[in-house]
């Protein structure tokens, strides 16, 4: 079975599907959030109906950049902060693929920060995991852009002097459609949301809380969390930007406060994709760049004699 032939085929789809049969164990370090991560995505394929053939899961590098090799489905292993620009061309050169791209808070709000950005200006539809730990994990315990002011690590012995980013309110400036924070210690709102955020047409933009208990003990393991949804104190509408950003800088700041905040915070509906609005303005074909030359049959084309002829 193809990427082509498997879309849309209809049955029922197992969680077990998602487990290679090479490498079917993760080897993070015992009590690693990523692991939280990792099964709340295979939880959340059934309740969308997809199978392996349907999906493509892009990673960074760093201890979440192992996540496609314990995830049976198509995917691509990218460099440092690139897995947004790689997973957004496979998006738009095979519309109907389920693209997943996922990098820790390092590789998605440092090196790759800029591809974060855009891609959410953008509107790509694609699903996008940050798993944030709020240290630099794989190269053994760095200040990353999630640190909290004054922590203490190898590049930053007498404590960090810069505050950290706000992932979240970033997002939703930059013009991501789908937003919302879960955390490893709440496997059932991870797997709902992770759920949600495939089903979205646009850019969703997981902020995904990932203990590390070998780097960062600092963090211990985000609990006990608050689900702003259930919540007495939190009343807000996702789909309103200005209470949006309001939920936003309250989640932001009290979680270094020792207050974990989670849930969906922001969901605009309305806005086309990336995609989308290239199909409407003639940008791009209405058949998929990828199933054009499927047929060995096909005539090839040069994207550099097209735009010889659209200049002329």
């Amino acid at each position: 079975m193809s990427a082509f032939s498997a879309i849309n085929e209809e049955r029922e789809i197992e969680r077990d599907e998602f487990t290679p049969g090479i490498e079917p164990q993760a080897t993070w370090c015992p009590g690693c959030g990523d692991f939280g991560v990792l099964k709340a995505l295979k939880q959340a394929m059934p309740e969308v109906g997809k199978n392996p053939d349907e999906v493509a899961l892009f990673t960074g590098i760093g201890c979440s950049g192992k996540l496609n090799s314990y995830f049976n489905s198509y995917g691509f292993h990218t460099i440092h902060g690139r897995s947004l620009p790689v997973a957004r061309a496979a998006k738009l050169a095979n519309p109907n693929l389920e693209v997943i791209a996922a990098g820790g808070d390092g590789d998605g709000y440092g090196i790759g920060g800029n591809h974060t950005i855009h891609t959410a200006r953008e509107n790509h539809d694609m699903t996008y995991i940050v798993f944030n730990n709020e240290i630099f994990g794989l190269t053994k315990g760095q200040t990353s852009p999630t640190s909290p002011k004054g922590h203490k690590s190898k590049t930053q012995p007498h404590g960090s002097a810069k505050s950290p980013i706000r992932p979240l309110s970033q997002q939703l400036n930059a013009g991501a459609t789908y937003i919302a924070r879960t955390a490893a210690v709440n496997p059932n709102q991870a797997k709902e949301i992770i759920a949600e955020a495939i089903e979205h047409d646009g850019f969703a933009h997981i902020d995904f809380l990932t203990q590390c208990p070998t780097w960062n003990k600092d963090a211990k393991h985000y609990v006990p969390y608050t689900d702003v949804q259930q919540s007495d104190e939190f009343d807000f509408d996702v789909s309103d930007r200005a209470e949006a950003a309001e939920m936003m800088r309250k989640t932001e700041e009290r979680l270094y406060e020792g207050e974990v905040l989670t849930g969906r915070m922001y969901v605009e509906d309305a806005r086309p994709s990336y995609g989308e609005e290239k199909r409407q303005i003639g940008e791009m074909p209405d058949e998929p760049l990828a199933e054009r030359y499927f047929d060995e049959d096909a005539e090839w084309e040069r994207t550099y004699d097209n735009l010889l002829e659209h200049h002329k």
